[in-house]
């Protein structure tokens, strides 16, 4: 893994080909989810039906708070391509959606995100969807005190993050140029595009999400991922093997928990 630190450079669409190929600067900086996301892609099918466990509770309380039409429910269109590209069927997503609409009342989730550290100061953002409020924080609690991480206030670490748009897309699965992609992206709304080793990442704002993804898929591009996250702005190393054996565990056990919807962290894996 490189030491480089990751840089991005903002470019917008209207920029010609030849200014973007001199100021884009290339990263191989290694900071990529690639992995992490092919990994837990190649898990056995619990882990499976987790996600489409997960993708269901996020597509109910989406159409219970902005309706069933993603055109005019940008939450919900979040939630669709984020669906997509966990190969959850579209049967499945229009079923969710359809279910929803028609029982209001028998969605009681409430999203709740938790903030703490790891070892060695390591920032971790738990986000949760529960019915039960004083479970959910017992098990979160549970799982940093097991990994001798602790749960910090709000807002402890979330400013050390950016919510974005990410997209990635396996270079295996691209047979055009790098270049072809980049402004296929920019001139539907992103903001950022990064060449890493294995796959192109492409960032854009939380709102230009949805079109950033319908233009992919309108040209059938495979995503490994698309979603709205939070990326680091800063990325810290564990070089002592106790404190990468208590951060997976931390990681681990939240992975288990049911209603965990998603972790952030800036461990520099």
């Amino acid at each position: 893994m490189s030491d480089k630190p990751l840089t991005r450079k903002f470019v917008p669409a209207a920029q010609s080909l030849q200014v973007l190929e001199r100021e884009m600067e290339i990263n191989m900086s290694g900071h990529s989810k690639f992995a992490n996301i092919k990994h837990k892609k190649e898990r056995n099918d619990a882990a499976k039906g987790k996600i489409f466990t997960i993708i269901g509770r996020e597509i109910a309380v989406a159409v219970k708070e902005g309706g069933a039409d993603p055109a005019n429910n940008s939450k919900l269109a979040q939630v669709i391509a984020k669906a997509k590209a966990n190969n959850v069927p579209n049967e499945t997503i229009d079923r969710g959606i359809k279910k929803a609409a028609g029982d209001e009342n028998s969605v009681n989730y409430k999203y709740i995100t938790y903030e703490g550290y790891g070892p060695n100061g390591i920032a971790i953002i738990v986000d949760a969807l529960t019915d039960n409020q004083n479970r959910t924080a017992a098990n979160v609690r549970s799982a940093f005190t097991k990994g001798y991480g602790n749960i910090g206030t709000p807002g402890c670490v979330s400013f050390m993050f950016d919510k974005k748009g990410q997209i990635i897309v396996d270079k295996e699965e691209w047979d055009g140029d790098a270049d072809d992609l980049m402004m296929l992206a920019l001139d539907a709304g992103a903001e950022d595009f990064v060449e890493e080793e294995e796959c192109y990442e492409i960032y854009t704002d939380p709102d230009a999400f949805p079109a950033v993804h319908e233009a992919l898929s309108n040209k059938a591009i495979e995503m490994v991922s698309a979603e709205v996250t939070m990326i680091p702005q800063n990325y810290v190393e564990l070089t002592e093997e106790t404190a990468v054996k208590n951060l997976n565990k931390i990681l681990d056990l939240l992975d288990a928990e049911d209603d965990v919807q998603a972790v952030y962290h800036n461990w520099d894996f």
